[in-house]
This record gives structure tokens, C-alpha cells and sequence, in this order.
């Protein structure tokens, strides 16, 4: 039995939900409350989920199959609009792609907003990537497409917002997961509950020997959690991550002939070069907020430091060449404030939310030969900087005990700046340069609740998307910064109807996305990538979630996305697909969970998506495919102790599939193997004070 109760919030000026489940889909945990409240942001705005303008959707991390926890594709399953594209090679991450926004990313994460626990994964110029991130912390993930999205500032997709619990007892645990191709994954988890506050620290071992020759990984992941809360409603959360990894092998993609031919095998370039690159992301975080009745607010500030050395597949020794090892140093930094109202006189039916982002990215880049795996003679020296400064207002009234109105409008300012320490006079330039944004995106929503199961909204906003710094870095002639690159701009509509009863939820979203100037990938030449500003492009679909609890035993949740996104008129590629979006994706999940107090749970799923075009010409597409995979996972209490095992099993018929497909590769290397069938299985041993 489900009875879900979503709350509209604003958190950085964003959208997040308040959320109340009555019984779980899966194996929750019988020591909970019959009724769990998870908030997610300092807000307490009360607005049912039925009565919120907006595409949203929650999923329970122990919802998902079990698993080895190593990739974030793993806890965004099952999502509408949705689409992640597993790699399986950890030197570029796992791509998240939202609503067509995203598939142009070369590594990493684009044209979506990440957070964890309303702190920034994404940095000031817009990227992100998912490897930092302990993919087993997170409780639930919320994801917020549409026009509700434009509030965020520089973000097309959406926002993907990662919640994780706060501990209600002190306890110790240790797990050991494994898998094929020697992954292993050790876990180390502590943490001690008093009066006023909590500690937590994480601990996490992961090596593989990789699915293909070249695909070695070695990483070590390092979290402190602490909380405390003061007198008068004020509460302090700090954080420190710490993500090494030394060693991540890069096995390369292949061309569709080599795919056929051999899914297993590396790009030969691959071996001879040493294709690698090692990580060390660290990142800290203080948060102060308070809560009152009338009104909220909260401050954070973070800082973090990312450092990167990458082998690229070619020497790069031409002296105009900026290199093939590169040699990335990155601080960023940033504070974010908010304050939110909530007039006695409106008796809680109107909050106004305002609030300022301000943010600083600074890299020092180095490029350097490849002499087969040995970095030689320099041949790029710069450093690069991005400056962010956003103010925004969000109000959320409710016009009658119907109809809700949402109105938000955010202004943004943004620049990008190189200063070029490479130079030889008569052969290369000084390129220093500079590009600066000024942007004003907004939404506005409607929703009316027709009934106490019903309900209708509408919402329509305008915002944008500049480039990263990485995307300006490179030109296809020349070298310097590419200050031809113009920020794209989008234009979202979207309508629908939200269903909840006892027995479940659904919710049916009909879009239509418009960009002028989006950028897109111009070439993909061995992982160096070059951009443009396409004329127009066009994203039209539907969206569909549901989930349903047949009886006491048996539940299951699925989702449906179909989208056509195209070029449109301006673009001589008018009327083909945008490389990398499929046009369908689908998902179920059912959940057998065979006596009540939820000890045993027996899980399969079926995924379907259909084929992708790899390049703007629409000359080559990665084939559709249908996988299977399933997952057993079991605990038996003995006082204060607990031992659970998980069984997992993923291409459970075998099927030879493209996991991700490299957007206008050059060389036609343009598919990215998945493995074939996998077996992984792991022990956790907690005990609890």
C-alpha cells in the first residue's frame, strides 16, 4: 500500500520535494515508523504532490535492484525521462541525459544540475561527473524536468537532486561486494547518534580488472558527515569527500565493424599510448539553516579541488597540437544563500523565495606529448576561470483549494576567461580570450486539483545553456579559445494529469522543448571533441510513470519515455535526429516479497530502448535492445546485530548490445561495449548501540 504526499519546495532557488509514504515497494526497514517523513530542503511549504505544477519524481534507492553500487545508473532506473548511458569504462563516467539534454557530453555530466543534499556536484560552468559520488549514500533520488527547470539557472535537462538520511542510531557496518572481471568493492560505514547531533564516516575499496584489455580500475572513496543542531530550530551540517582514484584504465571505443566483429576487444591505439587517467576530487561543505514558522533560511558554502591526468590515444607532438596527456588542476568554490517568507495574513497559501548563488571556478590546464605513455614536451599552458553570480525569486501561492499558481524568474551572470601561458613567437599566438553571458530565464505554472485522485497542470518557461569551460577549450582549426560558441536558448512547454490512490501513483507528462543555437558536438576526433551552435532543434514527447501495489506481496513501478528530437529549420541537418537520445525507453520492475516482514525480496526488470543515432548525418545507429536482469536480497535480525546478502544478475539472456555511443566520433569509433551477462553478489554485517 502506497499513499504518497509530495510537497513543492525551493532550495537554491530550486525546486525539491517533501515527501510521506505510507508502506514501501520494496524491503524497508521494520525498525522505521509506520510513517516516514524525509525532508529534503529547509523549506516546509505544504503543497500536495497533486497540487504541484510540475514533472517530479521520487524513487527510493532500496527500490532498485541490489547491487555493487560502483555506477550512478544503478540508482536512476526506472526513471521517465531518464535516459543513462553506461559506459563501462570508469575513465569517462557514466552520461545522464535528460529529456534529450546531455547526450552531447564527452565525459561526464552536461546540461543537468546534480546536488547532494543541496550541495552543488555540478561546477560553476556547468559540468559534473558522477564517479565522486558514493552511489550507496543517497536514500532517494528526486528528478524535476520542464519548464520548473529554467529557475535553475544555467540547465536545459532538469535537476537530479540526490537526499540521503540522517542517522537514527549509532552503528557499524562492513560489506564486501564482488562481480566479473575481479570487481570487488569493500565498504566501511560508522556512525554515532547523540542528543544534539551525528557523526558519519564512509569508507569505500573498489577494483576491477575491467570488461575489455585496458579497462583497469582502481579507486578509494573517503566521507565525513556531521550534524548539530543549536538552540532555536538552527541546525549545522558539515561535509568532507574524498574521491582517489589512481589508476582508471581506458579500454576506448570501436568502430560498429569491430563491434560485431568482437565486443570484447580494445582500440589498438589504446595499448599502445597506455590510455588511462587518475582522479583526486575533494570537496568540502558547511551549512547553517534555521526554521520558523513564517519564514526559513539557510547559507552554505563549499570549496573543493579537483586534480586530473589523462593519456589520450595519439601523440599530440605537433607544435600546434595543445598535447595528449592532460595535466588538469581545478578549484572551485562557491556560497549560496536563500531566505523564504511565508506572510502570516496569507495563512500559509503563499511563500515568496528569494535568494543568490555565487560561484568561482579557476583550472590550470597543461598538455603535454604522449610519447606511448610517457609525457613529453609541453605543448599547452594556460589557465582558465569562470565566474557566476545568479539572483533569483520563487513564489508558490495557492489561488483556491484547487488551483496553485508558481511564478520564478532568475538572472544570471556568467564568465569565461583563458589567459594563454603557451606562446612561440611566429607559431603560436598568445589565444587569452574572454567570453561573458547574461542571461534571464523564468517558468510559470498552473495545476488544478479536480478531484481528491486528479489533478491537471500547465507550465510553460524560458532559459538557457552556455558552454563549459572544456567545451570552449578547443577549435577545429587553430588553436585558442572558441569564442564563437553563443549560449543556447530554450523554450519548454509541457501539460499533464497526476493520478493517487491507496494502492498507487501515476503521473503522464506531454512536452515540447524549442532551442535556438543549442550546442552540439561539431567532431569527436580520440577524445578530443569540438563544438557548435546548431540553427534550431526540437524535442517533442510523453512521459509516463506509475507504480502499484497489487497486494501485500507483490508491487511493481514502471516507466515509459518517447521523444522525437530533431534539427529543425536553420541547420542544414534539418529534419534528422540529434545523435545520442533514443526515441523510446522502458522500464518495469516487479517486486515479490513473500512474507510480511519483508526479510526476503525477489526482484526483476525489463528494460527496452530503441536504437540511437550516433552522428548528425543519422548514417550510423547503435541497434535497439530489450535486457533482463534480476536481483535476490535477504537479512535476518539477531538483536543488535543484522547480516544481509544480495544476489544480482544483470544481461540476464546474454544480449549483445551498445551501452553508449560517442557522439560524431572522427574516426568511427562511435560504439562503447557493454559486457555480456554478469553475475555480482555481497555481505553486510551491521551492528547497532
Amino acid at each position: 500500500m502506497l499513499k504518497l504526499t509530495l510537497r513543492l519546495a525551493v532550495s537554491a532557488g530550486l525546486f525539491s520535494l517533501h515527501a510521506q509514504a505510507v508502506a514501501q515497494t520494496s524491503a524497508p526497514d521494520p525498525e522505521q515508523d509506520a510513517v516516514e517523513r524525509i525532508i529534503v530542503t529547509a523549506t516546509r511549504t505544504e503543497q500536495p504532490w497533486l497540487n504541484s505544477p510540475a514533472t517530479i519524481d521520487r524513487v527510493d534507492v532500496n527500490q532498485q535492484l541490489p547491487g555493487l553500487r560502483v555506477d550512478m545508473a544503478e540508482i536512476l532506473q526506472g526513471i521517465p525521462g531518464v535516459q543513462v548511458d553506461t559506459r563501462y569504462n570508469f575513465a569517462q563516467d557514466t552520461r545522464v541525459i535528460l529529456r534529450g539534454f546531455g547526450a552531447r557530453a564527452a565525459f561526464g555530466v552536461r546540461g543537468v544540475v546534480m546536488r547532494l543534499d543541496g550541495v552543488p556536484l555540478s561546477m560553476p560552468d556547468g559540468q559534473a561527473q558522477t564517479s565522486s559520488i558514493f552511489v550507496d549514500e543517497p536514500s532517494h533520488v528526486e528528478v524535476l524536468r520542464g519548464p520548473g527547470a529554467a529557475v535553475y539557472g544555467n540547465a536545459a535537462g532538469g535537476i537530479i537532486n540526490l537526499q540521503s538520511a540522517s542517522p537514527t542510531q549509532s552503528a557499524v557496518a562492513v560489506g564486501h561486494a564482488i562481480g566479473e572481471n575481479g570487481r570487488q568493492r569493500s565498504t566501511v560505514d560508522a556512525h554515532y547518534v547523540g542528543e544534539q547531533g551525528s557523526v558519519s564516516g564512509h569508507y569505500a575499496r573498489f577494483r576491477t580488472d575491467g570488461d575489455r584489455p585496458q579497462a583497469a580500475v582502481e579507486r578509494d572513496q573517503y566521507a565525513l558527515r556531521s550534524r548539530y543542531a543549536f538552540a532555536n530550530g538552527i541546525e549545522l551540517i558539515a561535509r568532507l569527500d574524498d574521491n582517489d582514484a589512481p589508476l582508471l584504465q581506458d579500454p576506448g571505443s570501436l568502430t560498429p565493424e569491430q563491434w560485431r566483429d568482437d565486443a570484447t576487444q580494445t582500440f589498438g591505439g589504446a595499448g599502445v599510448f597506455n590510455t588511462r587517467k587518475s582522479i583526486r576530487h575533494r570537496q568540502q561543505s558547511l551549512s547553517l539553516r534555521q526554521q520558523n514558522t513564517h519564514y526559513d533560511w539557510e547559507i552554505a558554502g563549499w570549496n573543493g579541488q579537483r586534480e586530473v591526468i589523462q593519456y589520450l590515444p595519439f601523440p599530440g607532438s605537433d607544435i600546434t597540437s595543445s598535447g595528449a596527456v592532460i595535466d588538469l588542476n581545478r578549484d572551485f568554490h562557491g556560497v549560496h544563500g536563500q531566505f523564504n517568507w511565508r506572510p502570516q495574513a496569507f495563512a500559509g497559501r503563499w511563500q515568496l523565495s528569494v535568494g543568490t548563488d555565487i560561484e568561482r571556478q579557476k583550472d590550470t590546464r597543461q598538455g603535454f606529448v604522449n610519447n606511448q605513455g610517457v609525457a613529453g614536451d609541453l605543448r599547452r599552458d594556460e589557465i582558465g576561470r569562470v565566474t557566476r553570480d545568479d539572483m533569483y525569486g520563487l513564489s508558490t501561492f495557492m489561488l483556491t483549494e484547487q488551483l496553485s499558481w508558481l511564478a520564478g524568474i532568475r538572472f544570471s551572470e556568467l564568465s569565461f576567461a583563458v589567459d594563454d601561458n603557451y606562446v612561440v613567437p611566429g607559431i603560436i599566438p598568445d589565444d587569452s580570450g574572454e567570453n561573458s553571458y547574461r542571461e534571464t530565464s523564468w517558468t510559470q505554472g498552473l495545476n488544478y486539483q479536480f478531484s481528491d485522485n486528479w489533478a491537471w497542470f500547465a507550465a510553460f518557461g524560458e532559459g538557457f545553456e552556455t558552454p563549459t569551460l572544456t567545451e570552449l577549450a578547443y577549435q577545429n582549426e587553430g588553436t585558442g579559445l572558441n569564442q564563437d560558441l553563443g549560449a543556447a536558448k530554450i523554450t519548454q512547454y509541457e501539460s499533464g494529469v497526476k493520478w493517487m490512490s491507496l494502492q498507487g501513483q501515476a503521473q503522464l507528462s506531454l512536452f515540447n522543448v524549442e532551442s535556438d543555437n543549442e550546442i552540439v558536438v561539431d567532431q569527436s576526433i580520440d577524445g578530443r571533441t569540438t563544438y557548435r551552435n546548431a540553427g534550431r532543434t526540437e524535442r517533442q514527447g510523453m512521459e509516463l510513470s506509475a507504480a502499484y501495489q497489487f497486494n501485500s506481496n507483490l508491487n511493481m513501478r514502471s516507466a515509459l519515455t518517447l521523444m522525437n528530437a530533431r534539427y529543425r529549420r536553420g541547420d542544414a541537418l534539418d529534419g534528422r535526429r540529434i545523435p545520442g537520445i533514443a526515441h523510446s525507453n522502458a522500464f518495469v520492475q516487479l517486486n515479490y516479497l513473500p512474507f510480511q516482514d519483508s526479510r526476503l525480496r525477489a526482484s526483476v526488470t525489463g528494460q527496452y530502448r530503441s536504437r540511437v543515432a550516433a552522428n548528425d548525418s543519422n548514417e550510423v545507429f547503435a541497434p535497439s535492445y530489450v535486457l533482463w536482469a534480476a536481483g535476490l536480497d535477504a537479512r535476518q535480525d539477531h538483536g543488535n546485530w543484522r547480516f544481509s546478502q544480495w544476489l544480482r544478475v544483470d544481461n540476464l539472456l546474454d544480449k549483445k548490445y551498445v551501452g553508449s555511443v560517442v557522439v560524431n566520433q572522427g574516426s568511427g569509433r562511435a560504439f562503447e561495449p557493454a559486457p555480456g551477462r554478469q553475475l555480482s553478489a555481497g555481505v553486510q554485517l551491521n551492528r547497532r548501540f
